[in-house]
C-alpha cells in the first residue's frame, strides 16, 4: 500500500464548495433545488391591498350625492344672502321715526349741527330725533337727525361721523336685535363694528366694539308728544238703494223696492 497523503488545501476548498449552497458571483446565496421559493416584496404587498366589495361603488356614490346636496345648499344660502343685501332702488323707502337710547349712558343719541354725533339728549330733544330709512330687503337702514339732515356713518378708523351724504355703504348699518331686547347696529362697510357709546355718551371706536357689550346695546323709544296709537278716522256711510234679483243666467238689475 501507498502512504497516505493529505488532502491539499485546493482540494478541501472544492469539497466544500460542493456540499453548501451555491453561491453567486456577487456573493449572495441562491436558494437549493426543492426548497421554496423566495417571494419578492413587490409580490407580498399586492397580496396585503384590501380587496373593494361589491357595494363600495354604490357607498361612493351616496358620498357624492351628499356632497353635492350640500353644495346646492351653500349656494342657494349665498344667493340669498346677497339678494338681501342688494340696494333696493326701485320700491318705495320704509321711513320709520324715533330715538335710539342708550343702554350705557341712559339718554338718547343726537346728531348735532356741528357733525358732533353723542348719546347725551334727553328724551324728546329734537335733535334727538331720528330717521330711519330702510335701504335692503333686510334690515339694513341708514339713519339720519331729523333737525339736521346728517346721516350716521363710520369712517376706516371706526369713529362715528355725520355726512349730509349717505348713499355710500359706511353710512349702512343692519339692525340686529338681540336676546335681550334691545338692538345692536352693526356696520354694512366694516363688518363686525358697531356703533357704540360710553357712559359718558362719547361714541366710541367700532374696531373696539363686540356684540356682547353694554356699550352697542340701543332701544327704540318713540319721540315724546307721538301718538303710538293713530287717531280715529271719520267714517262717511253712503246709502244705497237695494236691487231685485232677476231670473238665472240674466244680468242683475238695481231697482228701488216698492213702498
Amino acid at each position: 500500500m501507498g502512504s497516505w497523503v493529505p488532502p491539499s488545501r485546493t482540494h478541501a476548498l472544492r469539497e466544500r464548495r460542493m456540499h453548501s449552497p451555491s453561491v453567486s458571483r456577487s456573493g449572495r446565496r441562491h436558494p437549493q433545488a426543492g426548497s421554496e421559493r423566495t417571494v419578492s416584496g413587490s409580490e407580498a404587498s399586492a397580496d396585503h391591498i384590501p380587496r373593494r366589495g361589491p357595494g363600495s361603488g354604490h357607498r361612493r356614490a351616496q358620498a357624492h350625492r351628499r356632497l353635492l346636496h350640500l353644495l346646492v345648499l351653500c349656494l342657494q344660502a349665498q344667493h340669498v344672502r346677497e339678494q338681501s343685501l342688494v340696494t333696493d332702488q326701485l320700491s318705495r323707502r320704509l321711513i320709520r321715526t324715533y330715538q335710539l337710547y342708550s343702554r350705557t349712558s341712559g339718554k338718547h343719541v343726537q346728531v348735532l349741527a356741528n357733525k358732533r354725533i353723542n348719546a347725551m339728549a334727553e328724551d324728546g330733544d329734537p335733535f334727538a330725533k331720528l330717521i330711519v330709512e330702510t335701504d335692503t330687503f333686510g334690515s339694513r337702514v341708514r339713519v339720519r337727525g331729523a333737525e339736521t339732515g346728517l346721516y350716521i356713518c363710520m369712517n376706516k378708523k371706526g369713529k362715528l361721523i355725520a355726512k349730509s351724504n349717505g348713499k355710500g355703504k359706511d353710512c349702512v348699518f343692519t339692525e340686529i336685535v338681540l336676546e335681550n331686547n334691545y338692538t345692536a347696529l352693526q356696520n354694512a362697510k366694516y363688518e363686525g363694528w358697531y356703533m357704540a357709546f360710553t357712559r359718558k355718551g362719547r361714541p366710541r371706536k367700532g374696531s373696539k366694539t363686540r356684540q356682547h357689550q353694554r356699550e352697542v346695546h340701543f332701544m327704540k323709544r318713540l319721540p315724546r308728544g307721538h301718538h303710538t296709537t293713530e287717531q280715529s278716522l271719520r267714517f262717511e256711510f253712503l246709502n244705497y238703494p237695494p236691487f231685485t234679483r232677476s231670473l238665472r243666467g240674466s244680468q242683475r238689475t238695481w231697482a228701488p223696492e216698492p213702498r
